[in-house]
């Protein structure tokens, strides 16, 4: 509803005047007027806004002032929904939120989210599939805030994609028994699965199996990449692949086990790849190093980059060793740094040199 207010209303805005009942409502509370005219000046113009409504919906919540003046400010279209509207929106939500005192806290975050007030009977519907499908509240929270629009499209729609992954997870050979973790680890690592069609999901996996992937290769795969393999399309992964394989002068065989490896390789397109690559090749890194350690890929060259230099400072030539000590998180490089620092600073034991032990 937000985006068809927004679409009914962007024209024409110069010759049309502020609506002065709605500047004095929102004066009263506080809020910076001339933040709105710089984000949504739109807001402004409309005949009828229903400022006190909303706020003292907010303020109901538990929203003291500052947090009613904050939410208006970030989302100005708030004010052009009805309180009904509004009421509606607070009911969904909380089929979810353990309490108001959660849900304010959720909508002074993500105020964009809660005002977006179409669809609320998919809204609805879907929310109830994804609790019978057994994932938790504060998932479908997450959700609600991060991937908003998966609750729009119609249940069916939803509920096709999640039995397609179904059917395909046990016909590549997993069990009834591990299948319903799978999809709720999926989902949560990745809800936008339920943005494609159950079409893509069927053409991108049948691709993995044609490039002869075992059914047991292509599962491990799906849950590498968390299911963003279907938001990629058998052309790009076809010339992923190729690419690799011609940097990497391998056979088949071998460029198989390099993207099991790291799966980057099949879920990056060519120019990203090109560039990790040459940012890698500038730092004197050779082709061998990273064919021996691919997931090096994975990372950004600006990441590469600063890795190198805090290694070089410690004295650690990363031309001469392999590539692990650069990959992971940050929170892995971390550890790997502290380890190769420490080893550096430790003092050689000299066995013969006496010991100074005071009396």
């Amino acid at each position: 509803r937000s985006f068809l207010i927004h679409s009914s209303y962007t024209t024409d805005t110069k010759s049309r005047e502020e609506n002065k009942k709605t500047l004095e409502s929102l004066y009263s509370l506080s809020v910076d007027v001339t933040k709105i005219r710089r984000l949504k000046e739109w807001v402004l113009l409309q005949d009828v806004a229903y400022v006190k409504e909303i706020a003292g919906i907010l303020q109901e919540m538990g929203a003291d002032e500052t947090a009613v003046a904050n939410i208006i400010e970030r989302c100005p279209e708030a004010i052009l929904h009805t309180p009904a509207e509004i009421n509606s929106q607070r009911a969904l939500w909380q089929l979810v939120c353990q309490n108001e005192k959660q849900l304010i806290k959720l909508i002074e975050q993500f105020p964009e989210s809660f005002f977006t007030t179409d669809c609320q009977q998919n809204q609805k519907a879907n929310i109830l599939f994804f609790q019978e499908l057994g994932l938790k509240n504060n998932i479908i929270t997450r959700f609600l805030t991060s991937a908003p629009n998966i609750f729009y499209n119609p249940v069916e729609k939803n509920k096709n994609v999640i039995e397609t992954l179904q059917r395909n997870y046990l016909n590549l050979g997993g069990s009834e028994a591990n299948m319903k973790i799978w999809i709720l680890k999926l989902l949560s690592q990745n809800p936008f699965i339920l943005l494609n069609t159950s079409t893509a999901i069927q053409e991108n996996l049948e691709f993995l199996q044609k490039n002869d992937f075992t059914d047991q290769e292509v599962l491990q795969l799906l849950s590498k990449l968390k299911g963003f393999i279907f938001q990629l399309n058998s052309t790009t992964m076809q010339k992923s692949m190729l690419f690799s394989k011609n940097v990497f002068k391998c056979s088949d065989q071998e460029l198989k086990q390099l993207v099991l490896k790291c799966p980057a390789l099949l879920y990056y397109s060519v120019p990203v790849l090109e560039e990790r690559l040459e940012g890698l090749l500038k730092e004197g890194i050779s082709i061998a190093q990273i064919r021996e350690t691919p997931m090096v890929l994975e990372l950004t060259t600006q990441i590469v980059q600063y890795r190198i230099k805090k290694l070089s400072a410690l004295g650690y030539d990363i031309k001469s060793g392999n590539l692990e000590s650069l990959n992971g998180t940050k929170k892995d490089f971390e550890v790997t740094y502290g380890k190769i620092q420490s080893k550096k600073e430790r003092p050689i034991f000299n066995p013969v040199a006496p010991l100074h032990i005071e009396d």
